[in-house]
């Protein structure tokens, strides 16, 4: 009885092989639903993202090391980003360790784009990131691009509320 049961699961995964069944994502590195193993939507186009896909807040941690004289300096951050929908955004709370010193900082803004593959740019007061999304806006990764910087990390959304700042 196990054979059959075998042989059978056997003829069905080459049946679905060779019938073009997709057993990966689109790029071949994935998990069969369309998207790659890293859960980020492949580069293809289908309505793609804007600005207004990041809407709401955002709890963003990211981890790694300024370059001072040569030396790294290990650097830790943990903030709450709210981001407006139309390129700009409100970072409301932060946290930082700069090698072992810990600051929290005032609220601060800064302004972001968003290509349609879900790829982007966010600018505060002095540090600068890209960034990949998912296509529904829901995670992004972030990797600093100023110079003598390692440092990246992960933004998850927590809610999609966006607070008027028109009304301040």
């Amino acid at each position: 009885m196990r054979r059959i049961g075998w042989t059978v699961t056997m003829a069905c995964v080459a049946a679905a092989a060779i019938g073009g069944v997709p057993l990966v994502g689109a790029s071949g590195h994935g998990n069969a639903n369309g998207y790659e193993a890293s859960g980020f939507a492949p580069a293809k186009n289908e309505g793609g993202c804007t600005e207004r896909t990041l809407r709401g807040s955002y709890v963003f941690s990211a981890a790694g090391f300024n370059i001072v004289d040569g030396i790294p300096q290990p650097k830790a951050l943990v903030e709450v980003i709210a981001f407006n929908g139309d390129g700009t955004l409100e970072v409301t709370a932060a946290t930082v360790s700069l090698n072992g010193l810990i600051r929290r900082s005032l609220p601060s803004l800064g302004t972001y784009t968003v290509e349609d593959n879900c790829l982007g740019t966010i600018a505060f007061n002095g540090p600068t990131y890209d960034m990949f999304l998912s296509k529904d806006g829901d995670d992004i990764s972030m990797i600093q691009t100023n110079p003598n910087t390692v440092f990246q990390g992960l933004a998850t959304r927590t809610s999609r509320m966006v607070r008027d700042l028109s009304q301040d």
